[in-house]
Order: C-alpha cells, then sequence, then structure tokens
C-alpha cells in the first residue's frame, strides 16, 4: 500500500500545467481562413506553442467566436503536445486534442496516453479514452477504460479525477466506478477510491476489497463496506459488513483493524471490534473482541464469549455448506 500511496504522488506532476498566458504561437506550411465555418486552418507541420506546452501534428484549425476571438484550436491526425522542464517531461497523445483558449481547458479524445519521463525513462503511463485538463480548477479527469501504470503498479477504473494546486502538486486523486488496484501479489477493489494528500489517507468506498497472497501462496481476504489505510501508521481500518478469511478462519464483525508484519508488512494482526465471530470448521466462536494473527497463526476471544459447535454427532464431514467459508470471491 505504500507504493501505491508513493505512485499516487506522482501523478500530481501529469496534470500541473499553469495558466496560460495571452500569447499563441502557431506554425505550419499553410494557412487559411474560412469565412463560412470562422475558422482558421493551418496544414502541414503544425507547432503550436502555449507558455511552456507544445502541440505538433500534421493539421488544426482554430475557431473564432462572435466577437472574432480565437476560441478552441483543434489538433487532427494524432497529434503530440509536451512539456519539458529541468529533467522532467510531460507528453500526451491522442486521436485529437482541443486546447480552450478561452476556458483555458485541454481535452485529449481517443486512445489517449499521458506519459511523464523522469530523463529519458518513462515513470508513469495514464491511458484512458478520454483525458481533460481545466488549468483554473486543477483538476484532470480521465474517462473510459482507465488504466494507471507505475512500475509494478497498475490501477483500473471508469473514471479518474486528479487534482492539483497552482503548483502542481498533487492534492486529491479519485478512481471512480469498478476501480482496482494491483500491486505484486496484492489487489484491492472498490466502487471508488480517494487518496487526500494533506491527510496522507487512502480510503475505499463501497464494496470493497482488499487481497494480499502470502510468499506460501495462502490467501488474506477483506470485504467491507468501507476500508482506510493511513499510511503514517501503516493501518487499515474497515467498517461495515466487515468478513475477513485466512486459511481455515473465516471471521465477521461490524469493525476491524488490521496490523502489518513488521518484518512482511503483509497483514499480521487482525483486531475484530465489537460483537463478532469466528468459524473454524465446524466450531463458531462469538465474542466482543477477537484477535487473530496470521504468523504464528492463532486466534483470542474476548469478551461474552459463547461457541457453537455444529452437527455434533451427525456423521457429516460437508461443513463448508453452511459455515460461510471460502474464500468469497
Amino acid at each position: 500500500m505504500k507504493k501505491i500511496l508513493t505512485a499516487i504522488l506522482m501523478l500530481g506532476f501529469v496534470y500541473g500545467v499553469c495558466a496560460f498566458a495571452s500569447d499563441l504561437v502557431i506554425e505550419s506550411k499553410t494557412q487559411s481562413f474560412n469565412e463560412n465555418e470562422n475558422k482558421i486552418k493551418f496544414d502541414g507541420d503544425v507547432k503550436v506553442t502555449i507558455d511552456d506546452m507544445k502541440v505538433v501534428g500534421d493539421s488544426a484549425d482554430v475557431n473564432m467566436n462572435n466577437d472574432q476571438q480565437l476560441d478552441t484550436a483543434t489538433f487532427y491526425d494524432k497529434p503530440y503536445a509536451y512539456e519539458v522542464k529541468k529533467n522532467k517531461k510531460r507528453e500526451v497523445k491522442a486521436n485529437i486534442l482541443k486546447v480552450s483558449l478561452i476556458t483555458k481547458v485541454v481535452r485529449a479524445e481517443g486512445d489517449t496516453q499521458s506519459i511523464i519521463f523522469e530523463g529519458k525513462t518513462p515513470i508513469a503511463v495514464i491511458n484512458a479514452d478520454v483525458q481533460e485538463y481545466d488549468t483554473k480548477t486543477g483538476i484532470m479527469t480521465a474517462t473510459g477504460a482507465v488504466t494507471i501504470h507505475y512500475k509494478e503498479l497498475e490501477t483500473f477504473s471508469n473514471t479518474a479525477k486528479v487534482k492539483t494546486d497552482k503548483n502542481g502538486d498533487l492534492k486529491n486523486i479519485e478512481l471512480i466506478g469498478s476501480a482496482r488496484i494491483k500491486e505484486k501479489a496484492n489487489e484491492s477493489y472498490a466502487d471508488r477510491f480517494v487518496y487526500d494528500s494533506s491527510t496522507d489517507v487512502l480510503t475505499a468506498h463501497g464494496n470493497t476489497t482488499s487481497k494480499s497472497t502470502n510468499e506460501d501462496g495462502s490467501v488474506f481476504l477483506l470485504k467491507a463496506n468501507y476500508q482506510e489505510y493511513t499510511k503514517a501508521k501503516g493501518i487499515f481500518n474497515a467498517s461495515g459488513n466487515v468478513r475477513v478469511w485466512y486459511q481455515d478462519y473465516y471471521a465477521v464483525g461490524p469493525k476491524v483493524t488490521v496490523y502489518p508484519s513488521k518484518t512482511t508488512g503483509k497483514p499480521n494482526d487482525i483486531y475484530m471490534n465489537g460483537r463478532s465471530s469466528i468459524t473454524q470448521g465446524v466450531r463458531t466462536i462469538y465474542a466482543d473482541r477477537i484477535k487473530m494473527t496470521v504468523e504464528p497463526k492463532d486466534f483470542k476471544a474476548e469478551g461474552n464469549t459463547r461457541t457453537v459447535i455444529k452437527n455434533i454427532g451427525s456423521g457429516s464431514t460437508n461443513d463448508d455448506e453452511d459455515s460461510g467459508m471460502g474464500l468469497g470471491l
């Protein structure tokens, strides 16, 4: 999860574009004005400079509004936009690129891709059907099959929103709709993920799942309505219909707090808070508090404990039918 937060922090650099100056420089082999369409057309090796950003393409046109002011510049045939500052470079590729000279909104349409380079090495890649950046609000919105790649980290969502301040530093990021975060053997799912840089907290909302696979192949699985990860403490909190699976343990409760192992960083100490239960085979124990330990594998129940053993003497060996066991995937 720490790598996830590090990757998210890097995304703030992508859309730290400053507000456009009033000057717009366009170079091309030919330029023409169509009075009926109220457009200036540019063809052949089109090069556009707007502050520190440059756009290169084969053709472009600029709409004029009713006051004969430049309105929207549209670049066709897979244009390429880029910005270089010190040893950092950011670039955007798309089928069509639109720049509003009035609202200061940059919109990339069709097979869009944003890449951040450190030197010549790409460190982050964002792909989506559409990417739009509002320079006034500092909000970038990517929609349609959004993927983000950072080293071994991948995120997937229907929509992603990144908000930056005037210096281009990240304020927050949202992954919305069928969202997934994957890093090596760890995966998280939710309807929505939100990262807040001011608190260094990553939250997951709605149908959340966290899955961690240990080196021995065993799986720790946590499902809840809400999950929260606080980077400074390295702690997970989850609430709302909490369910935990680990090997033959199955625990249910209203809240859980998970502490990682100091050596592996994997979930290790799991505290179920509120009236909870843990099932192992035919035995279910109910208690006000339950602590599960992954390594060494163990559990302890405290507070008004009650044990129920199913089907004593029935001879049945099919214990999993009603126990809720299995990984619940």
